[in-house]
């Protein structure tokens, strides 16, 4: 039987294997870190538990789908809960906007900020779903390693104006200012700033009011169990703690892996799920012109700033997922992406999973992921000096606004930095969605799914097309699938 060796088990990882799976093949997956799932780890302490990665579920239809390959419901595996509020937003004016399934709700809380913008947003909405239906339902899953893919879709892509930024969309069709943040804040869920991202991705508004957000009951861990349940359960050999070295080749076709330990792995066919920067630039023995060229002029994600906070008592007035807004805007995002400095202020994501589902903290506790945007490591910052000086600043600054007592409850905290994110994952320079979503690192211009290096090596994950996030990364396998001949072919 001709076998597949997958790299990393991240979800682009996991959703490949099964496909591979599908297909016929002898499956492998080969994981660096103690359990699956890459960034999506899981952390325990004091009887609090953490999601270390990604909590925000959209698109549920890419999980099912891979359940449903086998004959199988992912119902039958985990529970996936639609939240009714997507998210809050607070504002520095102590202001603050509810987002999520209730469109006449959505609407009033719109209403209150700015009466035009109600039919602003509507607008929005139309625009996001016109680029919708290209950039996602016919291009999400279509491999683009071919220029002539891309050309074909030059006319649609001026047609939905994709060299405007999010920001000129969103600006566009909405006046207040606060409201404009909010409607382009889903490029930064990517790793991109909304101001020089491709409003290609300005189709997440549509993607958020189509599917909804949703949470998994026992958090993304409890996802990427189910999902390690069905790979056994189909066959899938895994491995974890094992960390691939370098792509073995033969006549420039990929003919299995060599592992840290210098054991070495024969394979048909190899799928990398590794940071794709990092495999081109450590993991071949040699780069095409065409990678060389993508590597020299790569613009790079932000890193992440991720504090883990668990609370004697709870804070019932924080939503599941709240977006807690600096003073500055566009300035905090130039210091972030382009000058790669870490300013003193700073915006905020938190997450609070026991808003649904207690089982994260004992009982009366409170759980919390509390993320910030941070420029990667190509900044000059040293983080063994400034992580605990930031995550004091976070506390102080939720303590005074949003979550009055946070300070005095904490019962344990730790975080990580962009640093931990190059050691971990091998994320280069400790970015947190590897290259950034901008125009010149779209579709055929970012790196491709079949490699352009040797034949044999597909990739997944982040840096591939069509891009991060969960959706990006699972339609990157989709496409993967596309690429990957039957086993027996």
């Amino acid at each position: 039987m001709s076998r597949a060796l997958v790299i990393g088990g991240g979800f682009g990882g996991m959703a490949a294997a099964l496909r591979a799976r599908k297909k016929g093949y002898e499956v492998t997956l080969i994981e660096r870190c103690a359990s699956l799932g890459g960034r999506a780890q899981v952390f325990t302490d004091q009887g609090f538990r953490f999601d270390a990665g990604p909590t925000v579920i959209t698109a549920p239809f890419l999980f099912e789908e891979l359940f449903e390959l086998f004959g199988k419901r992912l119902e039958d595996y985990v529970e996936m809960v639609a939240l009714d509020i997507w998210y809050q937003f607070y504002f520095q004016d102590g202001r603050t906007f509810d987002y999520g399934t209730d469109m006449s709700a959505t609407l009033a809380s719109i209403r209150g900020f700015n009466e035009r913008d109600v039919q602003g947003y509507q607008n929005l909405l139309k625009t996001s779903k016109e680029i919708f239906e290209i950039g996602f339902e016919q291009l999400a899953d279509r491999p683009f390693h071919q220029f002539s893919t891309m050309a074909a879709q030059i006319p649609a892509l001026l047609r939905l104006k994709s060299y405007r930024s999010v920001w000129q969309m969103v600006c566009a069709h909405i006046e207040d200012d606060s409201l404009r943040q909010a409607f382009s804040i889903p490029p930064l869920l990517v790793g991109g700033n909304p101001f020089r991202t491709t409003s290609i991705y300005g189709l997440i508004p549509w993607l958020e009011r189509k599917w909804g957000v949703h949470f998994p009951m026992g958090g993304t861990g409890a996802l990427v169990a189910a999902l390690e349940k069905l790979m056994r359960d189909v066959g899938i050999t895994i491995e974890t703690g094992t960390t691939v070295k370098r792509i073995l080749s033969e006549h420039g076709r990929a003919n299995g892996v060599e592992l840290e330990s210098s054991e070495k792995l024969p394979a048909s066919v190899v799928i990398s799920n590794a940071d794709a920067a990092h495999l081109y630039t450590h993991m071949v023995d040699q780069v095409s012109t065409s990678a060389k060229l993508k590597l020299a002029g790569a613009k790079y994600s932000m890193g992440l700033f991720v504090l883990y906070v668990g609370t004697n008592r709870q804070f019932p007035q924080a939503e599941h997922h709240t977006i807690w807004m600096g003073q500055r805007y566009r300035e905090l995002l130039e210091d972030i992406f382009e000058h790669r400095v870490l300013a003193n202020d700073f915006s905020l994501y938190a997450h609070r999973p026991t808003a649904t589902d207690p089982s994260f903290a004992p009982p009366g506790c409170d759980s919390f992921y509390i993320l910030a945007p941070v420029p990667n490591l190509q900044g000059d910052v040293d983080w063994s000096r400034e992580g605990d000086k930031l995550g004091d600043a976070i506390i102080e600054a939720l303590d005074r606004t949003t979550l009055p007592g946070f300070r005095e409850s904490i019962v344990t905290r730790f975080h990580m930095t962009p640093a931990d994110f190059s050691e971990r994952y091998l994320s280069m320079h400790g970015t947190g969605f590897s290259i950034a979503p901008i125009f010149r690192q779209s579709a055929w211009f970012r790196f491709h799914n079949k490699s352009e290096v040797l034949e044999n090596l597909y990739l997944t994950g982040a840096g591939t097309h069509p891009g991060a996030g969960l959706p990006g990364v699972l339609s990157s396998a989709r496409v993967v699938d596309h690429l990957l001949p039957d086993a027996d072919a």
